[in-house]
This record gives C-alpha cells, structure tokens and sequence, in this order.
C-alpha cells in the first residue's frame, strides 16, 4: 500500500491512498461469501450460488460496494499510520478508483491535530493560597453537620419558611388546562432547593397549614417539553404539612453522636485539622489549574470543531452516568432543571473547548521538553491502581490493553508528569487577603 498527504487547510489533510491488486482481489472474495449467503437463484439452495454463475446473473460490479466496505476501515488506519496523520475526526472519503485485476485508489479529508504555538511555560506567577482554617470556616462546617444529622420536626401551626420540607398537592394549568406531569398529591417540596420552576418555591413561603393558593410562573425558554416552553402557567396548589429541621445542640453529646470523641473541643481540633488538609489539597489543586491556565492562555491554537464536539460529548456521558449512580436519568434531569439537551451541551461546550486547549498545549511542551513516561512508570502507576482495585497489577495491564486503554493511561500519567514540570518551574506569589 502507498499513502501520501498534503495540507488543505490549516487543519484540514488529504490522504491520498492506493491498495495493491492483490488485496482488492481478496477484498471481492470475502465480499462474495458474504452476499452469496442472501442471494435467491433457481436450483441453487443459498449460499451454494458458483461464483462464475453469480457475476454472469448480477455482475462482479454488485460486489464492489461490499468489498470496499470490507477493505477501506482497514486501509485508511494504516495510511494514518504510515503517514503519522493524527485524525480528530471522521473523513471524508472520495473513491477514485476500485474494479477488479486494478489497484483501489482513494483519497481521505479529515481534520487534524492543529498546531500549537507556546507562549512562555516556565516561570509563571501562581498565587500561593492561605491553608490556615478561619473560626467562620469551622463554624460553617459545624452547621453543615448540623444539617445533616438534624431532625425533621411536624410542626402544628405557624407559616412555611425557606429550608421547611412542605408536603402539598398541586395540579397546574396552561391557558385554563391542565397539562400531563403537572399534577401529584402529599409531595415532599424542600423551600430553597431550587427543585420546582423558578418562582414556585418562594411563593409558598408564608403559607399556613391547610391553605390554598394559585401559584403564577412561567416555564423557562428552554424548557424540555416544547408545549410549555416559556408558556406562563397556573398552579393550584394546597399545603398539608409544614416540617422543619431542629438543629442538635452543639454540645459534648454531640461530638460523641458524630465522632469518635469525647468533648466538643477535642472534635473540633480533630476537624480543623482535617480541614486544613482539605483546603492543602485544594490549594495544591488550585496551583495547578491556575499555572495551566495561564499557560494555555498564552499559547496560539485555533482548535477544530470537531474537537471540542467530541469533548462535549465525553462531559455529557459523564454527567449522564453521576446522574446514573444517584439514581436519575437524563429526562429526569431535564424536567427538573428545565432544561434540554442543546442547553445542557451549550453550557459543557466552555468547559470542553477550555479541557481540549489545555491537553493540547500541555502535549507540545511534554513534546518540547521531551516529557516521556518510562515502562518503570507505568508499571508504579498499576501497581497504585492494584490497590484501589484490589487486583494485582498484571492483570489491570492485560485488562487496559486488551480495551485499548494502556496508551491512554500512559498519556495520563504524561499529562500528569507535564503539570508538575510547570509547577516546578513556577513562582509562587503570597495571596493577599
């Protein structure tokens, strides 16, 4: 086989491609048994057709399609290889040539890696964040503790408040009708969890046990269902229930109930401490963003489409499997929130085109700075992940490399090893407070 490229457009190849006879021949072989099993011809039982009485009923011509859906996949990956073309994208293929006893030639327009120009990489200000643990910091995490281990409480009398679980019934209404999904009877509502359609929920606060009220809102634009979108909307609902939290007391009982610890004072060292842990790692976190940021932000790259529409869609399957794991769908999601798809991958798309710029500069200085991971490395890196997995190193590598994920783990660890070298080329400034 011989393959050949030149640039288009700035990102953009052409391949060009010519297979040998020899493999067209093979080609329309293979495509033969497949088709001769389909194929209905008097006195013949299926697949039992002569080659010779098959191409003089439907001529070789019919064979073509098939054969080169069997051998294009496999000659385009191996041009790619011999040319060391990094594709991003599908191509665009353009067959010039294919007939039996003759060479298949085609040519392939596909999107490539661009380039990348680096601005400086070394030497950048980084902040150095403050770790120590304020007394509002420690008290805002008492009462998230609070929070979490306080009571419900049904309460007699009284109005509903912001932070109160109400439990209502409610059927709404667009222009005078009711619509499906809008009605439920005796559900759980938290005021302030932002979990109805904007505008709902505060308008239940100040409702006493037992009232009634209609409730005006307007569905957002983008609202999933497009019969309601940005359709203004009456709900009637009435109000069964009022419960509200009761907070423990911070007291030594409560540093008992919730750790290991005897007295409020020792739980509260404990928890500053491991606070202050948390707000090290963070920084640590922090710094590194911050010095890649800055480094992609000064480097030149005009980056493809196609790219960040991949990236996006690696960040909404993501975002779909969280979702998964708590127990909600995707159409779930949307209802609640609002949204659709479109939106949703509008407000990814920031964060993919920002992740696909920083991979790719911070590959150009691993490949300036020759930044390389050795096979000791790799092998340091299985054996962490054996311990996670609890399975021995060996057999994560057989696992990674039969799906084809040992180079991606290796380019990882490259990523990883790139972002130190910056964090060690860095200067720190003092954060002001």
């Amino acid at each position: 086989m011989k393959a050949s490229w030149e640039k288009i457009e700035k990102n953009l190849v052409e391949i060009s491609v010519e297979v040998e006879a020899e493999q067209v021949t093979q080609a329309l072989d293979k495509a033969f048994k497949k088709v001769v099993q389909k194929v209905n011809v008097p006195g013949f039982r299926k697949g039992k057709v002569p080659r010779s009485m098959f191409e003089k009923r439907f001529g070789i011509e019919s064979l073509y399609q098939d054969a080169i859906d069997i051998l294009l996949p496999e000659a385009y990956s191996a041009a790619l290889r011999e040319t060391g073309v990094i594709a991003v994208d599908r191509p665009e293929i353009d067959v010039e040539q294919f007939a039996t006893g003759e060479t298949f030639k085609f040519k392939a327009k596909v999107t490539v890696k661009p380039e990348v120009t680096l601005g400086e990489y070394k030497g950048v200000e980084v902040e150095e964040p403050q770790v120590e643990v304020t007394e509002e910091e420690l008290a805002a995490e008492l009462e998230r503790l609070q929070q979490r281990h306080a009571e419900l409480i049904v309460i007699d009398e009284g109005e509903a408040k912001n932070g109160d679980t109400t439990i209502i019934d409610f059927e709404g209404f667009v222009d005078g009708e009711p619509f499906e999904g809008g009605q439920s009877e005796r559900y759980a509502l938290e005021l302030g969890s932002g979990s109805f359609i904007p505008g709902f929920e505060e308008q239940l606060v100040g409702m006493n046990i037992g009232d009634f009220k209609d409730v005006e809102v307007t569905f957002p634009e983008a609202y999933h269902s497009e019969n309601l979108a940005g359709k203004p909307a009456v709900f009637k609902v009435k109000l069964h229930e009022i419960k509200r939290k009761a907070l423990p007391a911070l007291d030594d009982e409560f540093a008992k109930d919730v750790s290991e610890f005897d007295t409020l004072e020792e739980f509260k060292q404990d928890l500053t401490g491991r606070l202050k842990e948390q707000k090290e790692k963070a920084a640590v976190q922090a710094r590194e963003v911050a010095v890649v940021e800055k480094v992609a932000q000064a480097a030149e790259i005009e980056i493809p489409e196609a790219m960040i529409s991949t990236e996006t869609d690696y960040i909404l399957r993501d975002f779909e499997n969280r979702l998964r794991s708590q127990g909600m769908s995707l159409d779930l999601y949307y209802q609640f929130s609002g949204q659709d798809e479109a939106a949703l991958r509008g407000q990814m798309r920031v964060d993919a085109e920002k992740r696909v710029r920083n991979n790719l500069v911070l590959e150009q200085i691993a490949k300036v700075e020759d930044i390389t991971i050795s096979e000791e490395e790799l092998s340091e890196e299985l054996e962490k992940l054996s311990v996670s997995y609890n399975r021995p190193a060996e057999e994560l590598r057989e696992i990674f490399t039969r799906n084809g994920n040992l180079e991606n783990l290796r380019e990882d660890l490259m990523l990883r090893k790139t972002i130190q070298f910056l964090i060690d080329n860095s200067k720190t400034v003092t954060e002001v407070a």
